[in-house]
């Protein structure tokens, strides 16, 4: 599944050389103001993450090798598919860390699920707050179904299986560990809702450098629209397929084709390109002192 999208992705690019040729030269022009902004918020996104996961667990973690692990989780991410490399990290970095490999992998769940339903409640309010924001809000109904056909779906599974309940009751008695201390509640919730809207501002400051008059409004949807479906196709990092879904998310919202292509461009190398080297290094650096 990974090597075809990877494949597909290889295949539309070339087919539209031209068009990220221009992409290309207009982020090289962009306002290097607006880049320094989205570079920062690039850095406090790891920040946020690491907020998150102290939120998820009970036991103090160490702060400064919490968030140089979700800066080397940044780069893992990006050689495995579908979140896998992230999620080892974390894994390894938690059970460093004393907690049981169980309680470990309820946290990483817990707040896996925390950022999928910030997103969610984010596009509503969004979409309740400014309506223009989605060009093909008549289609939002369906979405909303089969995304409750989806809940139902994975309900059923976990009621029919003995085992599930049995994981689920364990898990839901991890989160109300957490919910019983509302700092440890506030930096879930706010770490994951900072991690998710300082995203999707480096997107809006690369748009902005790029000189694209678009309402923050429709790049923010853009963005959330878009990581949504990348989450669907197991690339690493979303190679691929939230690039994809990422520039058709802008040309709708009214972002000339070379124009999308060049935030798009600017997103990546910001959020995955340029921190890859370092954040290997990281990753080896806190693999020799067993950190991880």
């Amino acid at each position: 599944m990974t090597s075809a999208v990877l494949v597909a992705a290889g295949g539309v690019l070339a087919a539209h050389r031209s068009t990220l040729d221009s992409g290309t030269d207009q982020l090289a022009a962009a306002d290097g103001e607006w880049l320094l902004l989205a570079c920062c918020a690039t850095v406090a996104t790891w920040v946020c993450a690491a907020v998150a996961q102290q939120g998820a667990v009970v036991e103090r973690l160490p702060r400064g090798r919490l968030v140089a692990a979700q800066f080397a989780a940044c780069a893992a991410n990006h050689l495995l598919p579908a979140g896998a490399g992230a999620g080892l990290v974390n894994l390894r970095f938690l059970t460093r860390c004393g907690l049981s490999t169980r309680r470990s992998a309820t946290a990483l769940a817990v707040k896996a699920a925390a950022g999928g339903i910030v997103r969610c409640v984010l596009g509503v309010v969004l979409l309740l707050a400014s309506p223009g924001a989605v060009p093909l809000s008549a289609r939002v109904p369906h979405v909303l179904l089969w995304a409750l056909v989806a809940v139902a779906a994975v309900v059923s599974a976990v009621v029919a299986s003995g085992r599930l309940r049995r994981v689920a009751g364990q898990a839901v008695a991890d989160v109300r560990e957490v919910h019983r201390s509302r700092a440890r509640a506030c930096a879930l919730w706010g770490g994951s809702v900072a991690f998710t809207l300082l995203h999707a501002g480096v997107v809006v400051a690369v748009v902005h450098a790029l000189d694209l008059s678009l309402p923050t409004s429709h790049v923010v949807m853009a963005y959330l629209v878009a990581s949504g479906a990348a989450a669907l196709l197991p690339t690493p990092g979303g190679l691929g397929s939230l690039d994809a879904a990422l520039a058709l998310a802008l040309t709708a919202a009214g972002a000339p084709g070379h124009t999308a292509v060049s935030a798009v461009l600017g997103y990546r190398l910001l959020t995955g390109w340029l921190p890859m080297a370092p954040g290997l290094l990281v990753l080896g650096l806190l693999a020799r002192r067993s950190a991880l």
